[in-house]
């Protein structure tokens, strides 16, 4: 008898329990369908306020989405704060580390940019846009060596793809690459006839 007793009563605290967590749940969807809502008007602090109340720092999503609203709100050190405390609650997660960039971009923090960037290819080495963005980087740092390998990555997945052609054909230009440059800039030009800097850079490459 005892021992119905304490089945019974372990049952009631895992329904209350399950109740208790469907209860929270709803309250939260609701919180965030208020925030999407002030969001899309360009409520950006309303839409903050209608989720703080239910935060707590081990919540991936609660950090990943005041992470962009305090970016959509020109709050960029809130905003790196919460993507980072996102990235420790799941490192091998690419989604908050692609979140981070936006702050440190408009701060041009272009070291963590750039960290974060490899940190995203380790994990996933055939990313397009952290490959990209990866290359123009080391571009614009004259390291065009490494540069070019991000590139090539790009076109490897997006052989008709302008961007990753027009810059792995300046990249190798800037390399003293000059056939491999031409060829790539000759197929960015069968994508965009007449772009202006293709044009140039294949003028460069003959």
């Amino acid at each position: 008898m005892e021992i119905l007793k304490r089945i019974l009563l372990v049952f009631l605290l895992v329904l209350g329990a399950v109740r208790l967590q469907a209860q929270t749940n709803a309250v939260l969807q609701k919180a965030f369908h208020n925030s999407y809502s002030d969001e899309n008007n360009k409520n950006y602090t309303a839409a903050i306020n209608d989720i703080s109340p239910y935060y707590t720092e081990g919540s991936y999503e609660l950090n990943v989405r005041l992470g962009w609203l305090n970016y959509l709100n020109k709050n960029y050190n809130a905003s790196q704060s919460y993507y980072l405390k996102a990235i420790a609650i799941k490192p091998g997660a690419i989604e908050a580390k692609f979140g981070y960039v936006k702050p440190l971009s408009y701060l041009q923090s272009w070291d963590k940019v750039l960290e974060q960037y490899l940190s995203i290819l380790k994990i996933d080495p055939q990313n397009t846009a952290a490959n990209y963005w990866t290359g123009v980087i080391y571009y614009n740092r004259k390291q065009y060596d490494a540069a070019t390998k991000c590139f090539k990555a790009v076109v490897n997945l997006y052989p008709f793809d302008y961007d990753g052609n027009h810059m792995l054909g300046w990249s190798n230009l800037m390399s003293g690459k000059k056939a491999e440059a031409q060829a790539c800039f000759e197929k960015a030009l069968l994508i965009k006839p007449d772009d202006a800097l293709s044009l140039d850079g294949l003028s460069k490459s003959k």
